[in-house]
């Protein structure tokens, strides 16, 4: 899978990646599985995000999904790069697809269906950014009892929040959020129920930020405060 083109050679190439919003009911409402990264990573430092991270190569083979699921896939996903070559996009969404299981494999110590995991959201690093990701977000239903643990050295602490209680502390500037994570979190905070979030009719819009919007939101965000 090819990363998206640029115009200039001085614009560094997004590379791939899968993030995964791992969601459970509970008497609050929905709550999100976050890890609070640690302060010296060079990406997202202290941020608080989804479980993810960059497409391996070794993703791109030895899987053996339903052609089904990756045609659904493919077909959810067909605005994006993954679908910028139609004759690959079954391929592409399945090594999207191992990259997402992997990464809550190794960074939530949780195994999950491919079945559980739907499309969600597509978001493109600003141009102007030193380094960028075109990451692919996944709603995922685990099964009932699902007990993601906190074993990633990126992060210092990972937990079930609250949706509502993650945009609070944030407006009130006690953690921190990507726009991405900020944006796709006010999503969901509409919806009452898993099951709702997974029969929602959702399209799949990439979204690439204007230069200079990453400065503007922590901006924006600061001045609220």
């Amino acid at each position: 899978m090819t990363d998206l083109p640029t115009t200039h050679s001085a614009v560094p190439q997004p590379r791939l990646a899968a993030s995964v919003i791992l969601l459970r009911d509970a008497p609050s409402g929905l709550e999100a599985f976050v890890q609070h990264r640690v302060s010296t990573m060079d990406f997202a430092a202290g941020m608080v995000v989804f479980p993810g991270g960059r497409v391996d190569s070794a993703d791109g083979s030895g899987w053996d999904y339903p052609a089904e699921l990756l045609q659904r896939h493919a077909s959810e996903w067909n605005q994006s790069s993954v679908g910028a070559n139609p004759a690959e996009a079954v391929r592409n969404a399945g090594t999207i697809l191992t990259a997402a299981i992997r990464e809550v494999q190794e960074e939530a110590g949780l195994t999950i269906e491919a079945a559980h995991l739907r499309p969600w959201a597509n978001w493109i690093t600003p141009t102007d950014m030193p380094k960028r990701f075109d990451t692919f977000f996944y709603i995922a239903k685990p099964t009932a009892g699902a007990t993601p643990q906190h074993q990633t050295t990126e992060a210092w602490q990972s937990l079930w929040m609250p949706v509502a209680e993650i945009l609070a502390a944030e407006a009130a500037g006690t953690l921190k959020l990507m726009p991405p994570t900020y944006y796709l979190l006010k999503e969901l905070a509409g919806f009452g129920t898993v099951d709702q979030v997974w029969t929602a009719e959702h399209s799949v819009v990439p979204v690439l930020a204007p230069v200079g919007s990453m400065a503007a939101f922590l901006k924006e965000r600061e001045n609220r405060r």
